[in-house]
């Protein structure tokens, strides 16, 4: 087939085009894989986010792969941390990821917090949709606990990392971010998940 050189200035214009269309695209594939994984996750006010997880005591297959899926979904949800209890599992096992660290899965944490620095942040929450209200968090903890091979496992932690484990350590108490904010925000938080009715 012949080439037209005439043509070779409009191709480099279309390929900027074809760029943006296809970051676009990529952009709303990772949107609705979102989307997808959210409506997997429980909701508030789902009554599982609200039951105390119990211990794990068992090391199995099912284990393995309950924190196998809560790392692809918190992955597709695009979040940094997702606990059990979020899934409907009442089990103490949480995944996250801090910073740009590889996924730590936890099996019955124990948190230990160093009461000598605490901080106020925005978070936000995988089962409180949009919702972002501002948490006071220590700003270091130790996490341990066991790996889901059942291997001892301990983390020092400070700032985000050290955030997000308290947050999902939260979860297997049945504690939601609302219940830790001022009850400013908290009623702020309270009117936008209220359901809305939908108008025929």
């Amino acid at each position: 087939m012949a080439h037209d050189h005439e043509h070779d200035h409009e191709h480099d214009h279309d390929h900027e085009h074809d760029e943006e269309a296809e970051e676009r695209l990529r952009e709303s594939e990772r949107e609705y894989i979102r989307r997808q994984a959210l409506t997997q996750i429980r909701q508030y006010p789902d009554v599982a986010l609200r039951m105390p997880a119990r211990e794990v005591t068992e090391f199995d297959q099912f284990l393995i792969q309950l924190v196998e899926r809560l790392g692809e979904l918190m992955h597709d949800a695009q979040g940094v941390g997702l606990a059990a209890p979020q899934l409907g599992v009442l089990q103490r096992v949480f995944v996250f990821e801090p910073d740009d660290e590889p996924m730590r899965a936890v099996v019955n944490p124990r948190l230990t917090l160093d009461g000598r620095g605490t901080e106020v942040d925005e978070e936000g929450c995988l089962s409180l949709r949009d919702v972002r209200v501002p948490v006071e968090r220590a700003t270091k903890v130790v996490l341990e606990g066991k790996d889901p091979n059942g291997d001892d496992v301990r983390y020092e932690l400070e700032g985000m990392a050290a955030r997000i484990v308290q947050h999902e350590n939260d979860h297997l108490d049945g504690v939601l971010t609302i219940d830790r904010t001022d009850p400013d925000s908290r009623k702020q938080a309270l009117g936008a998940l209220r359901p809305h009715p939908t108008l025929v």
